[in-house]
């Protein structure tokens, strides 16, 4: 969901600057809490990791650092536990961090490069063993979780953002993002089982997040052009391969909430912002949440917590001073807000 070249420009017209915000330690074993993933500015390598404690209820904004002794990188994209294992994909560092689930010490970077050029990986998900990871240089990279080393590579679309599995199927949103205003309308259907590509799919121009709902479909948010084409909610039918239905939403992020999705939408020219609960059985969107999205300065993440039943959402504030968390009930009351580091946009949560 980041805008390189929106971020690209605040880069030039303001310093880089963090609110000073002290720290507490850090448990030996990470439980009954949340990872948020800041993704930092892009290319000024600060990209760092919160804790946030529901013990007590206080932020660690240097988790990375002092689980491992170094930075993360630039530009942290992505955040999934897979066994005892945590993967974190740094986009222009082109690495992906592997830590221990439970202590978060590192294990091992994976160096996401070919023939020295960098990959830009993006998104990862898992399945049966391996690690699934799409790179803006067009293919998917198949990784070993056991030698965690790369075994494979496969060519998809123009600049492969997001991936969602559905059976022994994974489906890959081709963005062609660095291809404005010439961008890819494409998804690629991958035969999990031979890991070869079985299908292209028009989707709509600049397809970007994509989730896979409790019946086996796929949803893929279809970005337009940013200007005069529109967003759009596409589903895909995971039988037959073919387009179902199309929902003319102002739509920037979806996340799972049980059998529903979180529908987000953030205007970056008049800062209007919503969230709204999309019924994945009626195929519709409901209005049933009250959160004040009033005090949200940049809506730019949002995830649903089932240890907790409650619902996350970050602000990037400026996107030059450190975000903002916050903690609501699945009624919509607000619990706590949590100043965390800069671009907060993803979460892992511990039970």
């Amino acid at each position: 969901m980041r805008l390189i070249n929106i971020l690209s420009i605040i880069i030039i017209l303001f310093s880089c600057k963090k609110e000073d915000v002290s720290q507490n330690s850090l448990p030996d074993f990470l439980s009954n809490g949340t990872v948020v993933l800041c993704e930092g500015l892009f290319q000024q390598n600060n990209s760092s990791l919160s804790w946030i404690d529901n013990n007590s209820m206080s932020v660690n904004n240097n988790l990375f650092v002092q689980k491992s002794g170094r930075n993360l990188g630039d530009t942290g994209n992505d955040i999934k536990k897979y066994g005892s294992k945590i993967y974190i994909v740094v986009n222009f560092s082109s690495t992906i961090e592997v830590v221990d689930a439970k202590t978060f010490s590192p294990i091992k970077q994976i160096l996401m490069q070919n023939s020295g050029l960098s990959k830009q990986p993006r998104n990862i998900e898992f399945f049966e063993g391996n690690a699934y990871v799409t790179c803006f240089d067009g293919f998917v990279d198949v990784i070993d979780t056991s030698s965690l080393s790369v075994i494979q590579r496969i060519p998809v679309g123009l600049n492969p953002e997001d991936l969602s599995i559905s059976g022994d199927k994974l489906y890959v949103s081709n963005s062609g993002g660095l291809s404005l205003p010439s961008m890819d309308s494409t998804i690629s259907i991958i035969d999990l089982n031979t890991n070869t590509e079985i299908k292209k799919l028009t989707v709509g121009l600049n397809p970007g997040r994509c989730v896979t709902d409790s019946e086996g479909d796929v949803y893929v948010i279809s970005r337009g052009d940013y200007s005069n084409i529109s967003s759009c909610l596409v589903k895909v039918n995971s039988n037959t391969n073919i387009v179902d239905s199309v929902f003319n939403l102002d739509i920037t992020g979806i996340s799972k909430m049980n059998d529903m999705f979180l529908i987000t939408y953030y205007d970056y020219v008049s800062g209007y912002s919503s969230l709204s609960v999309f019924d994945t059985f009626l195929d519709e969107v409901t209005n049933n949440l009250s959160i004040d999205l009033s005090n949200i300065t940049t809506l730019y993440g949002v995830a649903y917590n089932s240890f907790t039943n409650t619902i996350f959402i970050s602000d990037a504030m400026n996107f030059v001073n450190s975000g903002y968390v916050y903690e609501y009930t699945s009624n919509g009351s607000l619990i706590s807000s949590y100043n965390v580091g800069l671009n907060p946009s993803k979460f892992h949560f511990y039970e």
